[in-house]
């Protein structure tokens, strides 16, 4: 008896001193890169949605994951394939971005790192990924919706704002833009004419784009979908004020800038989900095996201060629509 009393001791000083052991094995931790074109202040809010929805689910900056930061600080997007390979070189165990440039930049870097978009606008349509079902490859996140709702924005922008003919569209300097293949045929539907106007993206571009947008005698405003007019927002407000344009953006930030209207997808939830991506992916799930998920909440806020500031009176039946109205 007092033998096996001796043993039974034993195996309970052995056990307790393995759980002990095992208790202060060091947890592993995760590096992960985020990678995006503008600014780290510029993106705040969206980057505390995105840690908030982290630290939910047990994933402590500092503690259990390290994120490296990498922003193009909206030098344009010959930036971003640098600062990506430079993530890669750091041995990241995976990629969060935001909008196509930076996704393809990571794309390009690295076919073996998992890669999760935050807000890509149209992930097929760039070569992302082979579906949204199945995504195949190292690519796999969120759809904001951004060229769909266009149309949208601009029937909205109709309703808003009486007797509306002409609408100045602020569009990147170069290249094609997918949002106008079905914008244009929408605003010849709504019997309204589109001033397209191509926009440098620097203090006098998008001085000398309104200047212009004001010789065409526009009615309104109205942005595509970019990454860099989002970096942009506050002077692309300020200059909507000076000229008197009624406007309408594709993203709340611009409202909370004192801009006049914004419809498009809640992108603090967008990031929340992203969030919840790399959860998954950081516990082993494969990026090719998580379908691309579109969003699926969406706001409209109006701004009455900015409306009274330029002398427009928004019909009710609009109001009514809004999901916020700042008064």
């Amino acid at each position: 008896m007092k033998k096996q009393i001796a043993v039974l001791a034993l195996c309970a000083v052995l056990f307790a001193l393995y759980s002990s052991a095992q208790a202060q094995q060091p947890t592993k931790i995760f590096r992960i890169g985020f990678l995006d074109t503008s600014t780290a202040s510029g993106m705040a809010g969206l980057l505390e949605a995105f840690r908030q929805e982290l630290s939910k689910l047990g994933w402590i900056e500092g503690k259990n994951i390290i994120i490296e930061y990498r922003f193009a600080e909206n030098k344009g997007a010959d930036r971003l394939p640098d600062l990506a390979a430079e993530l890669v070189r750091l041995k990241v165990d995976l990629i969060v971005t935001t909008g196509n440039p930076s996704a393809l930049a990571a794309k390009k870097a690295t076919t073996a790192i998992p890669i999760v978009m935050a807000t890509a606008p149209d992930p097929v349509g760039s070569g992302l990924v082979a579906s949204l079902a199945r995504p195949g490859g190292n690519v796999t996140g969120l759809s904001g919706l951004a060229y769909e709702l266009i149309t949208k924005r601009l029937e909205i922008l109709k309703d808003a704002v009486p007797r509306l003919a002409r609408v100045g569209l602020l569009r990147p300097a170069g290249g094609s833009d997918l949002q106008l293949k079905d914008l244009r045929p929408a605003a010849l539907a709504l019997k309204l004419k589109l001033e397209e106007i191509e926009t440098q993206h620097d203090a006098k571009g998008l001085e000398s784009a309104f200047q212009i947008v004001k010789k065409k005698k526009v009615d309104a405003i109205m942005p595509t979908s970019n990454r860099q007019f989002f970096a942009d927002r506050k002077r692309i407000v300020e200059l909507a004020g000076k000229y008197r344009f009624p406007a309408i953006y594709f993203q709340k930030e611009f409202v909370d800038e004192g801009g006049l209207m914004s419809y498009g997808a809640d992108y603090d939830d967008l990031y929340r989900r992203a969030a919840g991506y790399v959860d998954k992916i950081l516990k082993g799930a494969k990026p090719a095996d998580l379908p691309v998920q579109q969003a699926t909440k969406f706001e409209f806020v109006i701004n009455l201060k900015a409306a009274n500031q330029i002398g427009l009176t928004i019909p009710v039946r609009v109001l009514e629509r809004a999901n916020r109205v700042i008064k």
